[in-house]
């Protein structure tokens, strides 16, 4: 019986090889037609500034760093010393030798987990060689000597984007995972990753900014955001939502949470298993929320104080109009935490004391030590930021973009890689639903927030700003107050976050939480995740490293050691209330209308 396995193998190379042409020509065809959406997309007479602004920053760097040219050399030497221990490393463990790495990523570096960047050796001889290289910018740049601190940290943090960026993991000849599945698909992945690339810079008219969730996962009402409740009030500014009791027996202050509006409050609400309003309506508290409008035209003239009279005590009229009840509890979150500082100390000036404890999740008084925010807070960035917004609000987008950057290779590079090379769809995911529904920002708030907060770092000095007509002290403010910050967090550093505590006039208890600016405030007790830091030993702490040295760990989730915290300062129990039954009559079910509306921006696109 004659061999027929040579030409089965033939014409399975033939097929292999065929099906490699026909992918690689719709990846040409695809290319083509990519260009010419991007160009059909772009305003050839916008010139964005912004890498002027940036070429200036490495230019300063660059005069400086001629200014000792020993030590580029001493640097240069270092580096090619480096390259050669390397490489002589890899002619060692070619040979059979075990040798260990010279660099290796950090634990938590997502970018390297293949188990082929270790393997395999030419991989494993890329990733250290970009390592080493990528410490060796860092170190080098860090050793300039001349910089102003905030040249120093826009050139930090230019310096690790491009490291970022530069990534092997994030090119395909150099990224083991996605040659393995280009030879398993014969292809089909790119041809994929191509579409999507497409797709997404349709719909964005030119932006090119990969999905981070299925969209089409998600909706508001159905399934995030479903605690039950009742829209009971609302203005141009905002609507007032109160939550449906579980409890006989309420608390007898109502809790009113002031979420940013930079973002949806419903971060607070995405799922019962990990919603933080459903959790406090289960203690017992009558919770009442602010959902912000999502700005456009018609709001052009809002302004911080705006925020402060149509939002927080706008808020305060509703509840006792709804409750009978004048004293109330309250939450701030980021910038909403920040307005309510800052109304906490208006209603001091003007002798009320309607809120009887107040609490901050990872909200910022003390700008001096803002992170890497600082970088798009100098005059230059604030023009060029209100040069974008001659519609009267900047774009959702441009604030999405503004943060993801501080977390490029979580939120940029991994989406290209996954999206673009890989040619995956997203996985379906509520947090990064969220954090892709964009926001937009009135002109006049945004401006005065930029420079009057992170710019000129009034808020903290006693009478420098004036809402309302009262001069803005943070010392007069004798109400209780509890501050939550987060270890990790890039957007409200633990550093900033710890000189709250010296701002308050009364008394301020401190507490540091595992992980981030949003998993260090949204951790659900039943999810066993992280761990949490106290310290309340009665001593004036110097800084923040000094308070954590003497700070007592707890394995879990904080919310119940602040419940109790907060129990205390609510009053006793009275009947619980009924959004529906209240004497303001509900205008909508929660999650209301306000937090459904798209940035314009995308909404256009949609359309």
């Amino acid at each position: 019986m004659p061999n027929r396995e040579p030409l089965q193998s033939s014409q399975e190379a033939l097929e292999t090889s065929r099906e490699f042409a026909e992918n690689f020509a719709k990846i040409a065809a695809q290319s083509q037609e990519l260009v010419t959406a991007f160009l059909q997309s772009q305003k050839p007479t916008h010139i964005d500034p912004d890498p002027a602004i940036v070429a200036r920053t490495f230019m300063e760097l660059m005069n400086r760093m001629m200014a000792d040219p020993a030590r580029i050399v001493e640097a240069q030497a270092a580096l090619w010393k480096s390259y050669m221990d390397l490489w002589q490393n890899a002619a060692r463990r070619a040979s059979g030798e075990d040798v260990a790495p010279l660099a290796v990523p950090d634990a938590t570096d997502k970018r390297f987990k293949s188990e082929e960047w270790s393997q395999n050796q030419i991989f494993d001889y890329i990733k250290q060689s970009y390592l080493l290289t990528a410490d060796w910018i860092q170190n080098t740049i860090a050793d300039v000597d001349g910089l102003d601190a905030p040249t120093r940290k826009k050139v930090d943090f230019y310096t690790r984007l491009y490291i970022d960026a530069m990534s092997p993991s994030n090119f395909f000849w150099s990224n083991p995972d996605v040659l393995k599945k280009t030879m398993e698909t014969k292809g089909k992945n790119l041809v994929q990753g191509l579409d999507n690339m497409l797709e997404d810079l349709k719909r964005t008219h030119g932006t090119l900014s990969p999905k981070m969730t299925d969209e089409n996962a998600f909706e508001i009402g159905r399934n995030i955001a479903v605690t039950p409740g009742k829209v009971i009030y609302q203005n141009d500014l905002m609507q007032l939502l109160q939550y449906e009791p579980t409890t006989e027996e309420v608390y007898k202050r109502p809790l009113l949470i002031t979420p940013p509006w930079i973002n949806k409050y419903y971060i607070l609400d995405l799922k019962p298993e990990n919603s933080f309003i459903k959790w406090c309506v289960d203690q017992g508290y009558t919770v009442f929320v602010i959902s912000w409008v999502n700005p456009d035209e018609r709001h052009v003239d809002k302004t911080f104080e705006s925020y402060m009279s149509e939002g927080i005590l706008a808020a305060l009229d509703a509840i006792e109009q709804s409750t009978g009840e004048r004293e109330v509890t309250a939450i701030g979150y980021c910038i909403g935490g920040t307005l309510m500082a800052a109304t906490l100390a208006y209603l001091a000036a003007v002798g009320e004391e309607r809120i009887k404890a107040a609490t901050f999740f990872a909200a910022q008084l003390d700008f001096e030590d803002a992170g890497d925010l600082m970088v798009f807070t100098d005059e230059e960035h604030i023009q060029l930021v209100e040069s974008k917004m001659k519609a009267g609000y900047l774009e959702g987008k441009e604030m999405a973009n503004t943060f993801n950057l501080l977390r490029s290779n979580d939120l940029i590079w991994s989406f290209v890689v996954n999206n673009y090379l890989l040619g995956k769809t997203p996985f379906p995911f509520d947090l990064l639903y969220w954090n892709s529904d964009a926001t937009n920002m009135p002109h006049k708030m945004h401006s005065f927030y930029l420079r009057n907060m992170y710019q000129k770092n009034l808020l903290r000095q006693p009478g420098a700003l004036t809402l309302g007509g009262q001069p803005i002290d943070l010392s007069k403010i004798k109400t209780p107050v509890f501050i939550q910050a987060s270890k990790e967090d890039h957007i409200a550093p633990f550093r900033s976050v710890f000189k709250n505590i010296k701002l308050f006039g009364g008394p301020a208890e401190l507490m540091l939480a595992g992980s981030g600016h949003i998993a260090g405030v949204i951790n659900h007790p039943e999810a066993m995740k992280y761990q949490y830091w106290t310290n309340t030993k009665k001593k004036d702490y110097a800084s923040a490293e000094e308070w954590f040295e003497g700070a007592a760990e707890h394995p879990g989730s904080w919310w119940p050691y602040w419940d109790k915290w907060l129990a205390k300062k609510s009053g006793p129990k009275v009947p619980a209330r009924d959004p529906a039954k209240g004497k303001l009559k509900p205008i909508e079910d929660a999650p209301g209308s306000y937090v459904k509306v798209k940035a314009k921006h995308y909404a256009e696109l949609d359309e």
